[in-house]
């Protein structure tokens, strides 16, 4: 039998389209500018099928540790860095069927809205100001899809897991100290970094109660409402001791009454810290003033990432799409840096080049009647 005939391109077999890999969908994240959807990203490539995305996004584990792994090697450790912690809500306001979506405060909004929860751990250094994404948890306390935890679980974990040489996840990082919000404030945590031989500060509500007084050696204490507190001129810049109630008899904690002044108004911040030797309010408003880059983190996320734009319904898909979302964040962030841009800017530029070549030749072009 003679030799067959070499077939030419058009008799070839078409070739299957490939499936959706995590970098094909960081890559979407980073590139689209408004639509962060599945359809959206398969109606602009003809390697993947919609169906492929689905599929992608809930087969794939992207877990805090494959962000950990992929940020560890940028970051600059410093012996003043901070670690932060803090959460936010990704607004699912209008949506009845997305797993792990639940009525919980938003912040943003200032009321309860529908959302999941992300509770993140952020590392600052303040010498060269900048900070990473280091880790982060879902918050999803109930339901079939639920861990059972609350925000301060997740943020006690997190915080073995960034300080304490025992944990499997230890991540050998140099703290100075760790900020948190109001909400994290709790005896439990605070007495935790205690333990763990670290310096916290945290703001305090001003209806919690306390004593002034800081003779250990009382046997009762007579507390009252923060906010109810008189400062005096020395206080004022020098802060006072205190005792909190709840904690154990003659532990005490340094308060400060740090205002905070924005375009509109002045805020009031009664902030405590275990650090004895701290005796400035100044210092102490420059140091929990590093706590903002956490929310700097949020809202760049929301704006750049597309990390509130997911539909899929499917637990695994959400948490897939917010851990991929934070990568591309943190991918961002790295290339700013280097490139002397903010974020918003970096972002921006993609479209140079598209505006370019619409200007010399319009695919849509301008007419007059």
């Amino acid at each position: 039998m003679g030799k067959q005939a070499e077939r030419g391109p058009q008799d070839r077999e078409p070739q299957k389209p490939q499936g959706c890999r995590r970098l094909d969908y960081c890559q979407f994240l980073l590139s689209s500018q408004i639509n962060y959807t599945m359809t959206y990203l398969a109606d602009h490539t003809a390697a993947f099928s919609h169906d492929a995305v689905t599929r992608y996004l809930s087969g794939d584990r992207v877990t805090p540790r494959v962000l950990w792994e992929e940020v560890r090697p940028t970051i600059i450790p410093s012996s003043s860095g901070y670690l932060l912690f803090d959460d936010t809500v990704l607004d699912k306001n209008h949506s009845r069927h997305i797993a792990l979506v639940r009525r919980q405060w938003s912040g943003n909004e200032h009321h309860v809205i529908r959302g999941i929860g992300v509770v993140g751990c952020v590392y600052v250094n303040p010498e060269i100001d900048r900070f990473w994404v280091i880790d982060y948890r879902i918050y999803a306390p109930e339901g079939a899809v639920g861990d059972g935890k609350s925000k301060i679980d997740h943020v006690g974990e997190m915080l073995r897991a960034a300080l304490d040489k025992r944990h499997p996840g230890y991540k050998g990082l140099p703290v100075r100290a760790v900020l948190m919000d109001t909400w994290y404030a709790t005896r439990a945590l605070m007495r935790e970094i205690e333990e763990l031989d670290q310096v916290y500060y945290c703001p305090l509500k001003p209806n919690r109660l306390l004593d002034e007084h800081e003779d250990p050696s009382r046997r009762s204490y007579d507390y009252v409402r923060i906010d109810s507190l008189s400062w005096s001129e020395n206080e004022e810049s020098e802060g006072k001791r205190v005792h909190l109630r709840d904690f154990p008899k003659g532990h005490t904690v340094r308060l400060f009454r740090v205002v905070f002044s924005t375009e509109h108004t002045d805020r009031v911040e009664f902030i405590a810290t275990n650090e004895r030797a701290q005796t400035s309010a100044t210092a102490v408003r420059t140091v929990y003033g590093s706590r903002w880059k956490i929310e700097q983190l949020h809202r760049e996320a929301k704006q750049v990432t597309g990390i509130e734009r997911c539909q899929a319904r499917r637990a695994r898909s959400q948490r897939n799409h917010i851990g991929c979302a934070l990568l591309v964040w943190a991918r961002l962030k790295q290339l700013a840096h280097a490139t002397q841009q903010t974020i918003y800017a970096l972002k921006a530029s993609q479209l140079d080049s598209y505006l370019r070549r619409e200007l010399e030749s319009p695919s849509i072009p301008m007419v007059f009647a």
